[in-house]
């Protein structure tokens, strides 16, 4: 038997692939990161976003995030860990395209790329929350929790993948052709970190409810 009804999850898909779809700091950190290093680097970071996704999931499941969400003082250290974060992401990309005329990006590798994007998405409390809200609509109380809550998670995060990996590969591409030039190499890390630095300027301003 499917951990989740065959029709819960007919339902469940194109409500998930229409979130995915949304623009959100998830496609705009594989974005930032298509833009600065590549598509490999880009899809590094997007798995890395989705395993984080399936932490929250687990952690959701296992009753860790209503915690969480109940606490205002765990949910604002999550918070500015998260803001930290990212503002170090972005001081990181400005340190490649300095006013000195030797600067050059500096590509971040894939496995780093994979454990910023998990660190990001792990450092949202939004993403817990959201997933509180989002996947108890299509949870069954008769049938097991865990089961549900992992199942709807992977469904939702595979369809994260295809989104933001479709984005990063496009701005990979974008970002490899340009690249070649040291001046316009020096305005894909500055636009990379205008990136990191509007989604921590957004993550520091976003309300809690």
């Amino acid at each position: 038997m499917l951990p989740v009804e065959p029709l819960t999850l007919l339902a469940f898909v194109p409500a998930g692939l229409a979130l995915n779809l949304t623009p959100g700091a998830d496609m705009m950190f594989c974005l930032g990161q298509g833009l600065k290093s590549g598509w490999r680097p880009a899809m590094a970071a997007n798995f890395g976003i989705a395993t984080g996704g399936m932490v929250h999931t687990l952690l959701a499941a296992l009753g860790l995030g209503a915690l969480v969400a109940a606490h205002p003082a765990a949910f604002e250290a999550i918070r500015w860990l998260g803001v930290g974060y990212l503002l170090w992401l972005a001081v990181g990309a400005l340190r490649a395209s300095p006013f000195a005329r030797e600067a050059q990006v500096v590509p971040t590798t894939p496995a780093m790329a994979f454990w910023q994007g998990l660190m990001v998405n792990l450092l949202n409390p939004k993403v817990i929350l959201f997933i509180l809200a989002f996947l108890p609509q299509f949870v069954t109380p008769a049938r097991p929790i865990l089961p549900q809550f992992l199942t709807l998670g992977i469904v939702f995060a595979l369809g994260g993948l295809l989104v933001n990996g479709a984005v990063g590969v496009f701005a990979g591409s974008i970002g490899q052709r340009v690249a070649r030039s040291a001046g316009l190499a020096r305005w894909l890390s500055r636009i990379s970190a205008t990136i990191f630095g509007a989604l921590a300027l957004r993550l520091a301003l976003m309300p809690r409810n």
